[in-house]
């Protein structure tokens, strides 16, 4: 989790780069997301699918909490949020009233330190109540994840004693995306954060497992509708270093 809060003289508009976790924003300004294909747009409590380059947030009066969970995670949290793709839904889709009576726990919070345990609480009672992945499939996103895209799926098909087509199809349906994809996902996140730090594009390509450099400018603008040049300034991972850190507590910016 991580807070954001600040305020713009005028609209500012932000282009999502896709990350390997589905997005949960609780917001409390006047934030808008909207999906440039599909032509969503949603305000409030709204979840944001694992492909999400054609999202783009709108707003002046930044106040929100962003959550990231895994697909793993999120198959129980969320339930039927494995065909969210780059689709913008709200969260009651998934939580009914109970996401109303979160937000207005998060809104009456007089800090972002209870902020993040209320939010921490209600995503463990989601998770409780809702329904594991297969172990299998744990398993296959552990592996694609430490690898950061680099595994072959007929090996983890191997590894977790299934065909490589049962893997595929309880992947697929558990975690929205096929083992494939997953692992380029994972590997154009790894890729885009390289960029984001200073790295050259051929440099990347070559330590991240690309054929070349052209190769990664493809899955780039693939998945980011963005040069690789342009996903290097993208303002969108240059707050990672700061609101994502592996710190106990989840800080604000």
């Amino acid at each position: 989790m991580a807070g954001f809060r600040g305020r713009a003289k005028g609209p500012v508009e932000l282009q999502v780069v896709p990350y390997p976790a589905l997005t949960v924003f609780i917001d409390f300004g006047d934030a808008l997301l909207v999906d440039g294909v599909g032509g969503e747009r949603q305000q409030g409590d709204v979840v944001v699918g694992l492909t999400s380059g054609t999202v783009r947030g709108h707003g002046s009066a930044v106040d929100l909490l962003q959550v990231r969970l895994s697909p793993v995670v999120a198959h129980a949290v969320l339930g039927g949020s494995a065909g969210l793709g780059a689709t913008v839904v709200a969260l009651e889709e998934f939580w009914g009233r109970d996401a109303a009576r979160t937000r207005e726990q998060l809104r009456a919070a007089g800090s972002w330190e209870r902020r993040f345990a209320i939010m921490e609480a209600a995503l463990a009672r989601r998770h409780a109540a809702g329904r594991a992945v297969d172990p299998e499939v744990a398993f296959a996103w552990a592996q694609i994840v430490s690898s950061r895209g680099q595994v072959r799926v007929e090996r983890l098909a191997t590894e977790v004693g299934w065909s490589r087509k049962r893997l595929w199809s309880r992947f697929r349906a558990q975690t929205g995306l096929s083992p494939k994809r997953a692992a380029t996902l994972v590997r154009f996140d790894h890729a885009v954060h390289r960029l984001a730090a200073g790295h050259s594009a051929a440099s990347v390509a070559a330590e991240s497992g690309f054929v070349d450099q052209s190769h990664l400018c493809r899955d780039v603008m693939a998945f980011a509708g963005m040069t690789a040049t342009a996903v290097a300034v993208a303002p969108w991972l240059a707050v990672d270093d700061v609101a994502w850190t592996a710190q106990e507590k989840a800080p604000s910016v």
